[in-house]
């Protein structure tokens, strides 16, 4: 309950409002049979008619009472479930945004959306329920029986023995299918994360088609939500035949003896028809209670879901307040550090770095595929935290920052280029908010990107699908730097952000950047040595270790791993000559 007391605290005003207009609802149906059966008894048996229209005039004024309390009930009810969803939903999204990546990796994607979106839906449409029927399921149920027991308490005696019966079969209903409900949203993260890999990977799937394969991925998880359905609606559907059985077994214990007793002179027949509505309003009451526990389960499920992620913790540590940073700018230093991404038994992804980078230097990070690069460089702006030792940037510890205050100092070009719908000036200006169109396109040249910008219908306010779909690999990498240039950060990192440029427009922006970073410290990951080659120092990653530091001409002469890459990347002849 923990995750949703501040919910609780907002709207149970409202929330008890809603009851209230309800118990007016319910204490109009349960007064309706007692009226009918005064009519019978009285108006109709005795011949008075006078009797008959004021009481079904009474019967009316009751039917009208409760009809505008339905109407309230219903506005209300409506207005606290959609605002309860809308505020859960939108305090989860914000407390997925402040996850680490260890935190979303735990938890995974496809589950998260699951839990805003499908979770979200199942918690309020409960609370929705609560103020309808499952409230004056209990209300209506109850005073039935204290209606029927005003009315003939003898007769009273089998709807006591009836409602206990009824009330251990939904027990073991709602204990029996609450682990089904749980498979199901299981399943559904499944359904949710085969769907969100075909998307995100639609071209690929098309280009190798491999439609068959995905088809066969999509159906087997499709088939094991719709197995965990049907075996969560198995088990909740075997309990209703026996409530209703129970209840009409009821019904005809109640007409069989109400007919002795109306032969013998004991009970009048209204008082029969005001008893056997009653028992079918029972009978109504229970079979919603018995939905409402089916519901309350699956809400329990989601709710418990939810909650896990209200109560999962951020593993990174975060300053109270925001650390100004020393007369030092744009310095990293990386002290003993060590890292992995499963801090129990994981093996180092990283172990032992010690390297600084300062001010105005161009680094070069190069090494295999799996060395650690991108991992490296992940730890400055805290994506992780290292395991041991310390990373500082401009002299003090990361962990000393504020986010925001440390993100401040960093701009990162990714190695997946992510753009987003809207304008390519929208995109760029992620960068910084409020950039003039001469700062748009200063970062646009440096990065190459003002050229097929231009070439554009609608220049820089074209509008981009989702993704950036209608951009090419490397065109949405140069919108990428342009969005990092212009935040004119202390750190510059380019995660093998120019992959998918040709070695031409490479070279451009190499030398433009040399220029518009000159007083930034920038980072350079590539695949490719020539991007490199001109960095004022070079780290060499192999293993998570550092292979090799130093600039081109020193590794080629004491790095064999950086001779290797040289080697292969370049060839043996042009190597020979460049000694």
């Amino acid at each position: 309950m923990k995750p949703y007391k501040k919910y609780i605290q907002k709207y149970w005003k409202l929330f008890m409002l809603a009851i209230c207009f309800l118990m007016v609802e319910a204490i109009c149906d349960l007064l309706q049979p007692t009226i009918m059966s005064k009519i019978i008894d009285r108006g109709v048996a005795g011949g008075k008619m006078d009797y008959v229209l004021s009481y079904g005039g009474l019967m009316l004024l009751v039917t009208a009472i409760g009809a505008v309390g339905a109407v309230v009930r219903n506005i209300v009810s409506s207005n606290v479930s959609q605002s309860f969803g809308a505020d859960l939903r939108s305090d989860l999204y914000k407390k997925v945004q402040s996850f680490s990546f260890e935190n979303i990796d735990k938890l995974q994607t496809a589950s998260l959306i699951t839990r805003l979106t499908n979770d979200v839906t199942q918690v309020q449409g409960f609370v929705h329920g609560t103020m309808r029927i499952f409230v004056k399921a209990p209300i209506v149920c109850i005073g039935s029986l204290i209606m029927a027991y005003v009315l003939n308490p003898k007769m009273a005696i089998i709807l006591l023995i009836v409602v206990p019966v009824v009330g251990l079969i939904i027990y073991l209903s709602m204990k029996t299918g609450y682990p089904y409900f749980v498979k199901v949203q299981r399943a559904l993260d499944k359904v949710n994360s085969v769907m969100r890999e075909y998307l995100s990977g639609v071209r690929v799937v098309k280009a190798f088609n491999r439609f068959n394969y995905e088809t066969e991925r999509f159906n087997e998880a499709n088939d094991l939500l719709a197995s965990q359905n049907i075996k969560a609606m198995r088990v909740m559907a075997m309990f209703n035949p026996f409530i209703t059985f129970t209840v009409n077994m009821g019904i005809v214990v109640v007409l069989w003896l109400g007919g002795l007793r109306v032969s013998q002179g004991q009970i009048k027949v209204g008082q029969i028809i005001a008893f056997t509505n009653y028992m079918t309003q029972i009978l109504f009451s229970l079979m919603m209670i018995s939905n409402v526990f089916m519901m309350f389960i699956r809400a329990r499920a989601s709710a418990e879901r939810i909650g896990e992620v209200f109560l999962e913790e951020n593993n990174l540590i975060f300053a109270e307040s925001s650390m100004e940073s020393s007369e030092i700018k744009g310095r990293v230093d990386f002290e003993n550090v060590s890292f992995s991404y499963n801090k129990n038994s994981g093996e180092p992804v990283l172990t032992n770095i010690n390297l600084s980078f300062l001010k105005g230097e161009t680094v070069g990070i190069i090494g295999s595929t799996g060395s650690g690069k991108s991992t490296l460089v992940s730890l400055i702006p805290r994506f992780y935290d290292c395991n041991f030792g310390r990373v500082l940037v401009d002299g003090i510890d990361v962990k000393q920052y504020t986010l925001n205050n440390l993100r401040e100092k960093i701009a990162l070009v990714p190695q997946k280029s992510i753009l987003f719908t809207g304008s390519l000036i929208e995109n760029i200006k992620w960068g910084k908010e409020d950039a003039s169109e001469e700062e748009v396109i200063e970062a646009a040249k440096v990065s190459e990107a003002h050229s097929f910008i231009q070439t554009m219908p609608e220049g820089y306010n074209t509008q981009l699908g989702q993704g950036g779909v209608n951009l090419s690999g490397g065109q949405k990498q140069r919108v990428s730097i342009a969005r990092a240039l212009i935040k004119k950060p202390e750190i510059l990192i380019l995660d093998d952000s120019t992959s998918a440029v040709d070695v031409t427009t490479e070279a451009k922006i190499r030398e433009a950047l040399k220029d518009y970073s000159k007083n930034l410290t920038t980072i350079i990951i590539a695949q490719r040595i020539t991007s490199v080659m001109g960095a004022d120092k070079i780290v060499v990653l192999d293993n998570g270790s550092i292979a090799g530091l130093g600039t081109h001409e020193k590794l080629m002469e004491s790095c064999k791993v950086y001779q290797d890459i040289f080697r292969s990347q370049i060839g043996k002849e042009l190597m020979q000559n460049g000694k």
